[in-house]
């Protein structure tokens, strides 16, 4: 992420977080439970999923009030660290 993160939001600000995978049953709560750990009981804004084209893969979405930096580098740590998160962006 950029050094200047902080100077390009104005935070607290929704932010769109999507996590993509194998469509197995329990990703999409896979990813939510991952996002839920960083952001202090606050539900998210909205939660999107969408399938690849063949259904293989799906990716899902969670939009949620970003409150700095260190909470983003956060859940894309942990999302990365999992090992059936296969992309996050």
């Amino acid at each position: 992420m950029s050094e200047n993160l902080d100077e390009l939001f104005d935070f607290p600000c929704p932010f769109p977080i999507k996590a993509m995978g194998h469509n197995l049953a329990g990703f999409a709560e896979l990813v939510l439970e991952i996002v839920a750990r960083h952001c202090a009981g606050q539900a998210p804004l909205k939660v999107e999923q969408r399938p690849s084209s063949n259904g293989k893969y799906i990716s899902i979405t969670v939009t949620i009030t970003a409150h700095n930096r260190a909470q983003l580098d956060a859940i894309y740590q942990a999302l990365t660290d999992e090992t059936r998160v296969l992309m996050a962006l």
